[in-house]
């Protein structure tokens, strides 16, 4: 892929989040496009991410006051934070789901056989999300366009839910900490926490005791 290519993706990204924090209606339109765009960077996504890439993600996890014991991935890409995710809470069954057919075919090919058992992989839409409700006591998205409705209805009462953006503001996709307050109070959750580390950040809230 180009240097073109990679800004016009990352250009792409941040319109989309934009777009459909603010309109989520838009997001079927959009979708398709997203959708072959993750698929062509699934073989090398990997190799993408750097080093530090999930610290804001490790920082705001110590602060959890249990061990979440059912964990979804939301924009999983090629899993690494879900495998990540596993071996920090190794009692934890974790699901990864990507709306990219190509990042969750490189998901699966890169399980370790360790984390077999408790980690699986699904192709699955965030706006559409095939949970029933309550389904996860954690809910982590890394890099990832949010869906609140969504994010409200799979989250257990009393669960989590974890945003990181490895670059911070910088991230292609982005949303500000005040915008995941609001639409996440309207929501029910409360608790919130901000954390950065280096230039990542991450944002942290609770569900509500009640559904």
């Amino acid at each position: 892929m180009s240097e073109l290519e990679r800004r016009l993706g990352r250009r792409f990204a941040r319109f989309t989040t934009n777009v459909v924090v603010s309109h989520p209606r838009f997001w079927r339109l959009l979708r398709p496009l997203t959708r072959y765009q993750f698929d062509r960077l699934a073989p090398q996504w990997t190799s993408m991410r750097s080093g530090d890439a999930f610290a804001p993600l490790d920082q705001a996890l110590d602060t959890l006051p249990s061990e979440p014991k059912r964990v979804l991935d939301l924009g999983t890409g090629t899993g690494l934070a879900a495998f990540a995710i596993a071996r920090r809470f190794p009692t934890a069954s974790v699901v990864g789901s990507d709306i990219a057919e190509e990042m969750i075919a490189e998901a699966r090919g890169a399980t370790p056989p360790e984390l077999a058992e408790r980690v699986r992989f699904e192709v699955a839409d965030a706006a559409h999300l095939p949970f029933a409700a309550g389904s996860f006591d954690l809910v982590s998205l890394a890099n990832m366009i949010p869906f609140f409705d969504e994010l409200a209805r799979v989250t257990a009462p009393g669960g989590y839910v974890l945003f990181s953006f490895s670059g911070g503001p910088e991230t292609p996709i982005w949303v500000p900490p005040e915008r995941l307050r609001q639409e996440l109070g309207e929501r029910g959750f409360t608790d919130f926490a901000d954390f950065q580390t280096g230039a990542g950040t991450a944002f942290l809230a609770r569900r509500g005791d009640r559904q």
